[in-house]
């Protein structure tokens, strides 16, 4: 395990490479983080204040982590065998923004909305990089983006090859003082449920912690049903591609009867097979799915209207604030110049921290220096006592 920032003794058993990959693959991690914003209709720099200082600050550990493994396989009878059966039970499921796995083989099966597992290495070559998103993206995008169920599997094992399984994974994590908040997602036109709440961090994994500390029975059969991996999948979720998230408007009814669409169906005709029956499939007996084509457009056409009616309401409360603004004699902006914006807390200034809803408990009661102003009345603040830096509204 390599984590940047950590002192020369702690990193004596780390191969040299360690921090080029850690790098490397964090500069990955940033632009996938980036590419899910704007497909979400938000900045590309939307979740930057969650994430650590690049480069980091000096005497500062990053949050994020890399992690190097290595699966060896033993040998019984002249035949390769991981020892302990085909399939892992460990599954995890991914607690920080997102994960790339990369690796000299395939061994990653993921959960898809509907609970069945496939796995979504097999296509993946020299290069390629499979991307996880987990619970806090999925918090901070109000689960437009769902953390991913996962587990490793040892059926490459069970090939001619003996020598092993290396692999890498990099955990784009955030940081413990900031805050998971869907005000950007809101702004955006999408539809936030009143579960997802403002939460810091540090609080949001403490909850994930007690989840995972909950006594659970265990599970009689290897294979995990359902309902103890995945919740009920949402209309949205049938209807859309698992990778893009784009909804499934080009659905094709493939040789074994499954239908796929998007980027998933061009990965199944890239392999020819298909990733939940693993059934060969014949790429010249393609059919239109014209009932998913049409319930799809459906959902489609509901999203774009709701969207449109949340920016035309958007619109009409700022014309009416606008208009009893220049009833209430405040001058009106129409002129081409632009709105001042008033901050009441000065750069440098002392504050004491009165805390609401949003601040996490340990910084209320707090003395803090205003080191920066943010917009909708955020700063980011420098706390006297433990010299932590903090955003607070």
């Amino acid at each position: 395990m390599y984590r940047a920032g950590r002192s020369v003794e702690d990193l004596d058993s780390s191969p040299p490479c360690m921090a080029e990959i850690f790098r490397c693959l964090g500069k990955v991690a940033r632009a996938a983080l980036s590419a899910i914003a704007r497909h979400l209709r938000l900045r590309s720099d939307v979740f930057n204040h969650m994430l650590d200082d690049f480069p980091l600050a000096p005497n500062e550990v990053s949050s994020s982590v890399l992690l190097a493994s290595y699966a060896h396989a033993s040998i019984q009878n002249g035949k390769p065998t991981s020892g302990g059966g085909n399939l892992s039970t460990n599954i995890e499921i991914e607690k920080g923004l997102l994960t790339l796995f990369c690796s000299d083989g395939t061994g990653i099966q993921v959960c898809d909305p509907n609970g069945r597992w496939y796995a979504a290495d097999i296509g993946c070559g020299i290069g390629d990089i499979l991307l996880i998103t987990g619970k806090a993206l999925s918090h901070a995008t109000a689960g437009l983006r769902p953390a991913a169920s996962y587990r490793a599997t040892t059926d490459y094992l069970s090939g001619s090859d003996s020598r092993g399984r290396a692999s890498l994974a990099f955990r784009l994590m955030p940081k413990s003082n900031a805050i998971l908040d869907c005000s950007p997602i809101e702004a955006a036109g999408h539809v936030i449920p009143q579960s997802y709440v403002p939460v810091s961090v540090s609080q949001f994994m403490d909850n994930l912690l007690a989840e995972n500390d909950t006594p659970v029975s265990p599970p009689v059969k290897t294979n995990v049903s359902r309902d103890d991996v995945c919740k009920e999948p949402s209309l949205r979720s049938v209807l859309s591609d698992p990778i893009s998230g784009a909804f499934l408007e080009d659905a094709i009814v493939v040789s074994c009867g499954h239908s796929f669409g998007g980027l998933m169906l061009r990965r199944v005709l890239e392999m020819s097979r298909c990733t939940l029956c693993n059934a060969e499939i014949e790429t010249g007996s393609l059919v239109p799915n014209h009932a998913l084509r049409a319930a799809a457009s459906a959902i489609k056409q509901q999203d774009d209207k709701r969207l449109f009616h949340n920016a035309a309401m958007r619109r009409r409360r700022k014309e009416m604030s606008d208009q009893m603004d220049v009833e209430n004699g405040d001058p009106a902006t129409d002129d081409g110049l632009q709105r001042v914006v008033h901050y009441p807390f000065a750069v440098n200034e002392k504050v004491l921290i009165k805390g609401n809803r949003r601040t996490p408990e340990k910084f209320v009661g707090k003395e803090a220096i205003v080191t920066s102003q943010c917009l909708n009345g955020w700063y980011l603040l420098k706390i006297v006592e433990s010299g932590d830096n903090v955003r607070l509204q």
